[in-house]
């Protein structure tokens, strides 16, 4: 019955993360919301043995609820950033280590863009940092941002200033690097990429910095700092998985008991 009304078009859009999932199909009810009110308003679903039933009463009341698309509405503009960092973080064109700090902060910009009211999405982001601290920001990912030079040269006023982002820096060597020797020299080397000396300061290197993939880059034009390319190499290489994200970022869940109404719309089919 529904897809006569919704010209064949499933709600279910599946994706590689269940986060995912969740936000493609709310978003395609939402391309389909006036479709959707004609379907539980319609003679063929009130005088259906599911429209009679009571979860068929409480999906049309769900549906014709204003409340309810007010909340599909702000689950989206939420949800849309989060999950470009879990397509970049699954994504197999590049290695995400690189990008991923710069990610979550370009998300949470999104976000805030999104919405006029510093209350709409205060405590989303009060989620989204206990996620990111305790489960899924590393040291890593500070160093895969300091190491990228498509961001580290863009972003350099911003990036040197930050002082957690430092730390993460640090600690990753520490934990890479136990040999303190290498440690220094990585630290001494360092000035040469900042300043973009050597071979870092050739007008190829500066041209691809957003051409090649940082590992390329650095395997390229490292040489002049050969224990900061074998570590940058290291940690731009490595790879991290969305599972994290898809268990830890449920942004729906304060409406997921409204979301319940998606498995009764397919039962209704």
């Amino acid at each position: 019955m529904m897809k006569r009304f919704t010209k064949q078009r499933s709600l279910v859009k599946p994706a590689k993360t269940r986060f995912a999932t969740a936000f493609l199909t709310l978003h395609r009810m939402y391309e389909q919301k006036s479709n959707l009110k004609k379907l539980f308003v319609s003679d063929e679903y009130t005088n259906s043995a599911y429209g009679r039933e009571a979860r068929g009463r409480e999906s049309a009341d769900i549906i014709l609820s204003p409340s309810f698309w007010n909340n599909v509405v702000h689950a989206l503009k939420i949800g849309g950033p989060l999950v470009k960092v879990i397509r970049l973080v699954d994504g197999e064109q590049r290695p995400p280590m690189g990008y991923l700090y710069e990610a979550m902060d370009k998300a949470k910009e999104a976000i805030q863009v999104s919405f006029s009211d510093q209350r709409k999405y205060k405590r989303v982001f009060e989620i989204i940092d206990k996620r990111w601290d305790s489960k899924l920001h590393s040291p890593l990912h500070a160093a895969g941002l300091v190491l990228n030079p498509e961001l580290f040269y863009d972003n350099e006023e911003r990036i040197l200033g930050d002082e957690p982002l430092w730390n993460g820096y640090y600690e990753c060597i520490e934990k890479l690097i136990p040999e303190e020797s290498v440690q220094d020299k990585i630290t001494e080397q360092f000035s040469i990429y900042r300043n973009a000396e050597q071979l870092f300061g050739k007008n190829m290197a500066i041209r691809q910095r957003k051409t090649k993939s940082p590992v390329e880059w650095w395997k390229q034009y490292g040489h002049s700092t050969p224990d900061l390319q074998k570590f940058s190499i290291k940690v731009l290489s490595l790879t991290c998985s969305s599972s994290g994200c898809e268990r830890n970022w449920s942004v729906f869940e304060h409406i997921h008991t409204k979301k319940k109404e998606q498995t009764n719309l397919e039962t209704s089919q």
